[in-house]
């Protein structure tokens, strides 16, 4: 077995070098020989291995997991991970944040001592803060905003010089969402809170089957009834989360109880009852919950269930894109249930199974992290990897653990997810409980005055086009600026136009509609 391995360093220092730009190409396929090292080796001596392995270890020959390492002083770091498939090159692109300077060791692991894995075209490049907060500024630059030019003319057409424009943002293009539950439904300041900063919501818990059949045969939807017509109510587009979530600990007593006959059928039952509800009224579903960390229904109708239910869910709602969601496939390269490779390999196995090779299947990224700090390059690497295989990617329930500087870190994936440019949409597990219970980080108090996760998160909606742009036309007209993908309200004043205020209507779409690096729009007074 062969695998090409490319690691990404952060270096937390003083010194601040020269912006370099990232990389975010990756690759899943097996190839016949291993691509150059990204960034020529980085800091690698010898990355090719033309002059001796130079301490590179090589070990036995086989087909399994392998696992990057690095030793400090202070421990080992995962930094990655990937499954190497024998007679081909797999890439294995990880990452970790040194807060340390000193000596490390890279260690390539495998549980399995009978294989041999060779390595080559080895990269590690280190990037300083400074460095990584410019790769995000310049993604954000390219793929969430387009450069527009706004001119200002007379009724003759001539340019109007010194007019005031101001541009107010009235719908984000981007898709950025919360849990949600039954609180809000009866509850106008949960509502106002909410739909004064959302475009999303996903259902905490009132769409699962627990919920809507908790005892056998008497189904209620009337929860998650009016929570979607609040949703729409409000043009917030919703999530169907989920039809099935295959962790054994969250099914009904009822349900766990059935034979193996009796559980098909409630399943089929499910699958027309909750899709054929719902069906053309959301904008996707989770269709087999954590299906590479658990298998309740696997272990008793076969394990060809996810292919078959994802089949059938397609043929009833065939506009909605099907979603494998799952936790720990970004967050934490320790966890052997799933990595980014094993996560495509699953998604690949429900694309061939017999008539699902059109399937709208996309990508679900849980996104609960648990670690102090959080593993950024890891995350970015990991999603670099997933996005290689061209579903659509969705941060579908994004939080940090409950720990100290848990605002900061919460801040900094949200940064991450929001600047990656192949990530569609963002949805946060940030549900509002009147106790304060929510599931690991409160945005809100009682009364919905900020805490510290809210003081962030509005923020961020600031900084990502929720704000105020004003100013003023050159000599010729003109105003030149940057916006954010959407909708916005133009309203342009002139001293020469007393009391006369024009309003009009602007929607700036992303470079890939259009053949022009700028967005001309010209109003005329």
């Amino acid at each position: 077995m062969s695998i090409g391995f490319l690691l990404y360093f952060i270096l937390f220092t003083g010194f601040e070098a020269e912006a370099l730009s990232y990389d975010y190409s990756a690759t899943i396929e097996c190839l016949a020989q291993p691509q150059k090292p990204q960034y020529y080796g980085g800091i690698i001596q010898n990355p090719e291995l033309n002059n001796g392995l130079q301490a590179w270890i090589q070990v036995s020959e086989g087909n399994v997991p392998v696992t990057a390492v690095v030793k400090t002083s202070k421990g080992f770091i995962h930094a990655g991970a990937t499954v190497a498939d024998s007679n081909c090159w797999s890439m294995l692109k990880g990452g970790l944040t040194a807060d340390k300077s000193g000596p490390a060791e890279l260690y390539f692991e495998s549980k399995n001592t009978s294989i041999e894995i060779w390595m080559d075209n080895i990269s590690l490049q280190p990037f300083t803060e400074k460095q990584w907060r410019s790769h995000q500024y310049q993604s954000i630059e390219k793929a969430r905003k387009r450069k527009v030019l706004v001119k200002a003319v007379d009724e003759q057409g001539n340019p109007l010089p010194n007019a005031t424009i101001s541009i107010t943002q009235t719908n984000s293009a981007f898709p950025i969402g919360s849990a949600i539950n039954k609180n809000i439904v009866n509850n106008s300041a949960y509502q106002n809170w909410f739909t004064s900063r959302f475009t999303v919501a996903t259902f905490e818990n009132e769409m699962k089957w627990a919920s809507t059949e908790y005892s056998q045969g008497n189904e209620d939807y009337s929860v998650a009834d009016a929570m979607l017509k609040f949703a729409k109510d409000h043009n917030i587009r919703v999530r169907g989360h989920n039809i099935f979530w295959n962790d054994p600990n969250y099914q009904s007593s009822w349900l766990s109880a059935l034979s193996p006959d009796q559980l098909k059928s409630a399943v089929d039952k499910r699958i027309q009852s909750v899709v054929s509800r719902y069906k053309d009224q959301l904008i996707g579903w989770d269709v087999v919950n954590e299906n590479l960390h658990f298998s309740f229904f696997e272990s008793k109708l076969g394990q060809d269930f996810s292919a078959r239910v994802f089949n059938k869910v397609n043929k009833i709602d065939p506009t909605q894109t099907l979603f494998l969601n799952e936790y720990n496939t970004i967050e934490d390269s320790r966890d052997s249930a799933v990595n980014p490779t094993k996560y495509i390999k699953k998604i690949q196995q429900i694309k061939n199974y017999p008539g699902s090779a059109s399937l709208p299947l996309g990508i679900g990224l849980e996104s609960h992290f648990p670690n102090s700090p959080p593993n950024l390059p890891y995350m970015r690497s990991s999603i670099d990897t997933l996005a290689s295989a061209g579903y659509p990617i969705w941060i579908t329930e994004i939080d940090v653990a409950d720990q100290p500087n848990q605002a900061q870190y919460f801040e900094q994936v949200l940064r991450e997810a929001h600047s990656h440019p192949k990530v569609q949409g963002i949805v946060m597990w940030t549900a509002w409980s009147p106790n304060g219970n929510c599931y690991r980080i409160c945005l809100v108090d009682s009364n919905f005055n900020n805490l510290a996760g809210g003081e962030v998160l509005d923020k961020l909606l600031s900084e990502w086009g929720l704000k105020k742009l004003s100013g003023t036309t050159d000599q010729n007209g003109f105003l030149k600026t940057s916006l954010f993908h959407g909708d916005y309200q133009v309203q342009i004043n002139h001293p020469s136009k007393k009391n006369y205020n024009l309003s009009r209507h602007l929607k700036v779409i992303p470079n890939d509609e259009s053949k022009r690096t700028s967005q001309f729009v010209q109003f005329s007074m």
